[in-house]
């Protein structure tokens, strides 16, 4: 197997756009070489703990309302185009996210990673969950078949939180500056939402490489 290290944060739109394209070419390619880790990166990391109103924060990132308005009507065009159904309007929060990472650290302890990232993508872009609160996290993570009151305990202590900014800290010091970031077999990064027959090339020339 290749490791396929993804670098993600749970609040970017165009990281849940990549992990639609990148599963709907798994899907198409079942015996693809693939092993998956997610990893930590803060679009926000110096984010408020509480979060903060999503129209003041994307004014204030995008310089005013129009220019966030340009930005987000792409960015909702090719989720349409993917059909999948973003409820911006339904957004009231941008949450830190940091104990969303420290979540999909756990749920990769126990091999439930993928299904986790999926329940976070799901609860903030399909419901406008605010995914930085402790409680949704613990319900998103019982969704995905971890143990809610185990959850809620890791939660509400600061476990791996410092592990989780190292982690962070290292991918930016190794030159990732946007997500979503994938990197193939420790070697070449693919920064982006790349499309399925991006990934089929990809997929092709590693099961070459492994024949030979």
């Amino acid at each position: 197997m290749i490791k396929l290290d993804i670098m993600s944060d749970p609040i970017c739109p165009w990281c849940y756009i990549g992990k639609t394209q990148l599963d709907r070419a798994l899907a198409s390619h079942p015996d693809h070489p693939f092993t998956i880790e997610w990893h930590p990166f803060q679009l926000n990391p110096d984010m408020p703990a509480e979060g903060m109103d999503r129209r003041t924060y994307l004014e204030g990132k995008f310089g005013g309302k129009a220019a966030a308005v340009q930005v987000y009507g792409n960015i909702e065009r090719q989720a349409q185009t993917l059909g999948l159904s973003i409820d911006f309007a339904a957004m009231k929060r941008t949450p830190n996210t940091i104990n969303a990472h420290r979540l999909i650290h756990w749920a990769g302890l126990e091999q439930k990673q993928q299904g986790l990232v999926d329940a976070l993508f799901d609860a903030y872009f399909c419901k406008g969950v605010d995914i930085g609160k402790s409680d949704i996290l613990c319900d998103i993570a019982k969704k995905a078949g971890l143990e809610r009151d185990v959850i809620a305990h890791l939660l509400d202590s600061d476990a791996d939180c410092q592990m989780i900014r190292e982690r962070d800290a290292h991918s930016r010091k190794m030159g990732v500056n946007a997500v979503p970031t994938f990197i193939v077999a420790n070697q070449h990064a693919v920064p982006g939402a790349q499309t399925p027959e991006v990934w089929a090339t990809i997929i092709f020339d590693l099961q070459t490489q492994i024949e030979d």
